[in-house]
């Protein structure tokens, strides 16, 4: 997924694999909207507008089914979302692809339009949230939750809305790495060579480039100069230290990528599965480039199962699917609400990875502007 980079300068801190097919495949939209009772559920833009939550429930039942994309079941504990939200509500999420980027999320809702295997729902890199919804590719919708989420974390109509987030990390294997880095410029030592991993191409991956940023701010830069980013990666390349694989967690168990930067909550996850495998996945958030970026969710304008897409989101904005996403150690967006009202699990809080200081995050603008200058100088940089 590509990152979604937060970009108010004022947001809280806390915060099935489907084959292509050669033809496209009749749409149940129409049959959808005309079966709900008198409610377009295409254009519902609230609970509300179906009468409320429960015969919201009644029509996404109706439906019976959710098609999701990019959402790795290790990846923010979405594998546990998706199991409680068919077993709460008895319907079948067909997850597509789960490693897909938010490129190709975008790309299906463009290409697949009118087809019953377009995704419902996305979940993006923020500057691809943007992008989409200045396309008009996506649905506005407010979950019952939608005033509870600060400013700056939600396009005003619910085109689009932040859900989690979390801070560039640095994994390692400590079993096999004798110490392990902490920072950016450790990974440049001699004895890192051929080792240090990212989490995809950072000119699709979310976390990759949001490893980029990271650096950049760790030498020199700024959240408007992502070059010197860029320039480390290219000396980590002539260090020989830049490991090419993409990071996963097999990956990680076949000793391929014994040093991954990647989110917080990626790396937290892995621990408690790879020490069942007999390896120390130690993690650090880097002391000299501190990164923190949130996701967004939106839904698909033609969504095939409109009623079943706007279920999921207030789902995911509920209590119950909050408090899942920080047992995946990603920091849910209504962390501060839940704080203050008693619904967050405070013990799942406890355990996410500790961090000094409050963050800074870029504007829109300069993401993209970072994006335009990645795009054009990150192969010749680790090339050759």
């Amino acid at each position: 997924m590509f990152a979604p980079l937060a970009r108010a300068a004022g947001v809280v801190a806390a915060l099935t694999v489907v084959t292509a097919a050669c033809g496209a495949a009749p749409s149940t939209q129409q049959t959808t909207q005309a079966s709900q009772g008198g409610v377009n559920a295409a254009t519902a833009t609230s609970a509300a507008d179906f009468g409320g939550l429960d015969k919201l429930v009644e029509a996404a039942k109706k439906e019976g089914n959710l098609h999701v994309i990019a959402l790795p079941p290790d990846w923010a504990n979405y594998g546990e979302i998706i199991e409680k939200f068919q077993a709460k509500y008895g319907i079948k999420i067909e997850s597509e692809t789960p490693d897909a980027a938010s490129a190709d999320e975008i790309n299906a809702v463009k290409t697949r339009k009118g087809q019953d295997r377009a995704p419902d729902v996305l979940d993006l890199g923020q500057s691809f949230a943007i992008s989409g919804a200045q396309e008009g590719l996506f649905a506005p919708y407010k979950v019952q939750a939608f005033d509870k989420i600060p400013e700056g974390q939600k396009e005003a109509t619910g085109l689009w809305v932040n859900d989690y987030g979390g801070y560039v990390s640095i994994g390692c294997d400590a079993k096999q790495i004798k110490t392990c880095p902490t920072s950016f410029a450790d990974l440049l030592k001699p004895e890192y060579k051929g080792q240090v991993a990212m989490n995809g191409n950072p000119t699709k991956s979310g976390s990759a480039f949001a490893g980029v940023y990271a650096a950049a701010i760790a030498n020199g830069g700024s959240f408007d100069d992502i070059q010197p980013g860029i320039e480390f990666f290219k000396k980590l390349k002539a260090a020989g230290n830049y490991n090419p694989v993409e990071t996963t967690p097999a990956t990680i168990e076949k000793g391929e990528t014994k040093i991954s930067i990647d989110w917080d909550y990626n790396n937290a996850a892995y621990a408690p599965q790879m020490t069942a495998k007999g390896i120390d996945w130690k993690v650090n958030v880097p002391s000299d480039g501190a990164y923190f970026q949130m996701y967004a969710q939106a839904i698909n304008k033609d969504a095939p199962h409109p009623a079943a897409a706007r279920l999921w989101q207030e789902y995911l904005y509920s209590p119950e699917g909050q408090n899942l996403y920080l047992k995946g150690f990603a920091r849910p967006v209504l962390l501060p609400a839940m704080t203050t009202d008693g619904t967050v699990d405070q013990a799942l809080a406890d355990k996410l990875p500790a961090v000094d200081g409050t963050p800074t995050f870029p504007t829109t603008e300069q993401v993209d502007a970072a994006k335009a200058k990645l795009a054009a100088g990150w192969d010749a940089a680790i090339s050759g």
